[in-house]
């Protein structure tokens, strides 16, 4: 699939372009300038036709984060089939524009100039062609306009050869369309659906999320599980601003490692691109099956992390803590003890949570944490037979019976079956659903967890009313 760069300063739409041309807002979009620093790759179609877009930082003034987004847009640019040379038509050329076309010369590869917010058509061009890379292609990348010209321009490298001559293909009258995109995560099912045997879990992208406070090591994280310093990282908290994902093969397992930004809280962000960035994140994690919350060794569980970790096991994704830096502690015994006793008295919703220490500046602990992460990812999967939850369900009932209701009775419940998995969720059947207390549901919970062997992520379970077998009888009577 051919690979297309978006390249340019600071502030001409390159994100904007990037959020059209996936059919996804994606890439986060702002007023300010310098918001995009890592690189970002996204499936693209235009006018039926997929490629590759990668998204790249704008080109500023010196300095050492400066210089470090540039490193990324020049890694980008090396692996491009062609180059989208992005402008503001509006602003005219810039010193900064200049000196990315230079660069962009130097490189030997088809360059198109691509004049964005061209929303009216008497925009002065004349500086345009003195950059040297011929005529532009007017777009305006926020309402959609000049696509048709694009595609022309962009036909020769994501058109397949044997079509891209077929006079009666009719691309040209074709409107865009979006490729419709299949995410790996389930669809939601319905609770009343028992769904089919799961496919091979090896068989699928695990997606994986890095969530946590600011400048904990996230970023160092997912580069050392790469192999390469994909992601910008440095000693300032918010060098990340928005979720970026790359997909990896751990162990002959596939995966898609998904970076974010650092988690404040709420009363302490009055900056809206952070604002931003926080929404970004919490779509990314709640969209994620394994999220990974990176804690740092010496701020164990603060109320930020808990804050992040049980709306994570409200959105029903599995979790992993990973305690990061632990290379700086001496004793980790005392880290271990404390990491327990928080989620002890802080997240007694789900049980044994996974916890994994490491140092994602030396490598340590990644084996095991990765073990966490598939062993969870498992769990998260399980599904178990209707007899056996049936078995466990008598069991359960005889040792601690439902409560009494006002005809003095314990409330029957019938049986049990699982709804769907990820996370596993069981429909519970009885003739007085509405009657059984929260807290023999939470006793069934932890029975689910510990008996069952689904430690680590959330359980949950449905009322349901049963029919009642004499109803028909009484209406014919």
């Amino acid at each position: 699939m051919s690979i297309i760069v978006l390249a340019g300063r600071t502030n001409v739409g390159k994100s904007t372009l990037f959020n059209r041309l996936t059919g996804r807002k994606r890439a986060l979009v702002h007023d300010r300038p310098g918001v995009t620093r890592d690189r970002r790759e996204g499936e693209a179609t235009l006018y039926t036709y997929p490629f590759t877009v990668v998204d790249t930082a704008g080109l500023e003034q010196s300095g050492e984060l400066a210089d470090s987004m540039w490193k990324q847009t020049e890694k980008a640019l090396d692996q491009a089939d062609a180059v989208l040379f992005m402008v503001d038509v509006r602003a005219g050329v810039t010193p900064l524009d200049k000196a990315t076309g230079r660069v962009l010369r130097r490189l030997n590869k088809p360059v198109i100039l691509v004049a964005n917010k061209a929303e009216s058509a008497d925009q002065p061009m004349q500086d345009l062609f003195a950059l040297g890379f011929g005529e532009p292609v007017l777009i305006s990348a926020e309402h959609g306009t000049g696509m048709s010209d694009l595609f022309d321009a962009l036909s020769p490298y994501i058109v397949p050869p044997q079509t891209e001559n077929a006079e009666d293909d009719g691309f040209e009258d074709k409107k865009p369309r979006r490729r419709k995109k299949k995410d790996d995560e389930d669809v939601a099912l319905d609770d009343e659906t028992i769904p089919d045997d799961d496919k091979n879990q090896a068989d699928r992208i695990i997606d994986i999320a890095f969530v946590g406070r600011p400048n904990v090591g996230k970023s160092t994280l997912v580069n050392r599980l790469l192999g390469e310093d994909r992601l910008l990282t440095g000693p300032t908290a918010g060098v990340t601003r928005d979720a970026i994902s790359v997909r990896q093969t751990y162990k002959g397992r596939r995966l898609r490692l998904t970076d974010t930004a650092g988690l404040r809280k709420s009363s302490r962000v009055d900056d809206d691109l952070e604002k931003l960035s926080a929404a970004d994140t919490k779509r990314a994690a709640f969209l994620a099956q394994v999220v990974v919350l990176v804690v740092d060794a010496a701020a164990i569980l603060d109320k930020q992390d808990l804050t992040i970790a049980r709306q994570v096991f409200d959105e029903g994704r599995a979790l992993v803590i990973a305690v990061n830096k632990t290379d700086t502690v001496a004793d980790k015994r005392a880290v271990v003890r404390e990491l327990n006793e928080r989620i002890e008295d802080s997240l007694r919703q789900v049980k044994n949570i996974k916890t994994v220490l490491i140092s994602a500046r030396t490598g340590e602990g990644l084996d095991a944490l990765m073990r966490a992460v598939f062993d969870v990812y498992d769990v998260w999967n399980t599904r178990v037979s209707t007899g056996r939850l049936n078995r466990w369900l008598s069991a359960m009932t005889e040792s601690t019976p439902p409560p009494l209701s006002a005809t003095k009775r314990p409330i029957p419940l019938k049986y049990m079956t699982q709804v769907k998995t990820r996370p596993p969720t069981f429909a519970l059947f009885s003739s007085n659903p509405e009657k059984l207390p929260e807290s023999y549901l939470r006793y069934l919970i932890r029975g689910l967890s510990s008996d069952l062997n689904m430690d680590g992520v959330p359980v949950r379970i449905v009322m349901r009313k049963a029919k009642n077998p004499y109803e028909n009888k009484k209406r014919r009577r």
